[in-house]
């Protein structure tokens, strides 16, 4: 069997260049590949499509990509936390793709399983469906939406084994699963990397099948985009 444990982010996206599309895993901040995004940042790799739920902070997660202008498009559901982002928008600095935040999961998730398009409802009459195909079922109008892909998927886990199998945790688990089966080179940065054998295989989120590179993550730093307190009694 193939080794697929590399020593650091660095090391494992190796053969990562420019203008390479890249799914980068999470839901806001939570299970974002931090160490594979501080990597990107470090390389100077430019010229990026990145498919993610959202566009970072300004000063985490892709918004560091972003304030390096290393990002050409983004293709997104929500994004209402970077300013950075919104002033490259407005500015035509940066291509973006707006998805309903099912239609952009089920893309990815469509990609992985081998599906090329399927027909969603969400987006009907809105500018969302502009230059899409639409077709009727059932007295219902759909929009035909196109499958996603990458060159490489960058996901985290909570736990992984040195034979790639994942566990995610909580919202973690929402784009990290159908982003990893989805990259042509998946990479896995796990906050807790374990033997093989160790896990238990009714708890496995995502086969080693779909993870050719895997790595101990360090220096992890746990955020979220705002924090909302109820004022003392």
């Amino acid at each position: 069997m193939m080794n697929k444990v590399y020593p650091d982010a660095r090391a494992a996206l190796v053969g990562l260049t420019d203008g390479m599309t890249l799914m980068l895993g999470g839901f806001g901040l939570s299970g974002i590949p931090e160490n594979c995004i501080a990597a990107l940042v470090e390389s100077g790799v430019k010229g990026l499509t990145c498919i993610s739920n959202n566009a970072g902070v300004d000063d985490f997660g892709l918004g560091l990509l972003l304030q390096k202008r290393q990002i050409r498009k983004m293709i997104s559901s929500y994004v209402g936390e970077n300013a950075e982002f919104e002033r490259q928008l407005l500015s035509g600095e940066l291509e973006v793709e707006l998805n309903p935040q099912g239609t952009l999961a089920e893309r990815c998730r469509a990609g992985g399983a081998g599906i090329p398009a399927f027909y969603v409802p969400a987006g009907y009459g809105t500018e969302v469906a502009d230059g899409k195909e639409v077709r009727e079922f059932n007295g219902k109008m759909y929009l035909l939406e196109h499958a996603l892909t990458a060159d490489f998927a960058l996901v985290k886990a909570w736990k992984g084994d040195t034979y790639g199998n994942l566990i995610f945790r909580h919202t973690a688990n929402n784009f990290n699963h159908p982003m990893a089966m989805a990259g042509k080179i998946t990479v896995a940065e796990v906050e807790e990397l374990v033997p093989a054998g160790s896990l238990d295989p009714n708890q496995i989120h995502t086969p080693g099948i779909f993870v050719q590179r895997i790595f101990q993550a360090k220096n992890l730093e746990k955020r979220i985009e705002f924090v909302t307190t109820r004022p003392k009694p």
